[in-house]
């Protein structure tokens, strides 16, 4: 049965195992795709990756609540009154 990979570089269990390090550079900063029998167990997800990914989910929900909000009436609020 196919199985999509959703990234460019594949190792399997045993070479993360034999090597982590070496598997996560072998991915030059992008997420490696962890091998099971040939198919994806898991993603193996650099912290600089990861942190890029979490920043994108924030804005996301940030542009969600912007969305929500842009409807409401607007309250006028002096500087002089905060």
């Amino acid at each position: 049965m196919p199985h999509q990979v959703l990234a460019d570089t594949a190792a399997s269990i045993s070479e993360l195992k034999a090597n982590p390090m070496k598997v996560v550079a072998s991915g030059h900063g992008m997420p490696i795709a962890v091998l099971n029998r040939n198919a994806p167990a898991f993603y193996c997800v650099p912290a600089a990756a990861y942190e890029a990914m979490m920043e994108l989910i924030d804005d996301a929900a940030l542009l969600k609540l912007v969305e929500q909000r842009r409807s409401e009436p607007a309250v006028p609020v002096a500087l002089d009154d905060l």
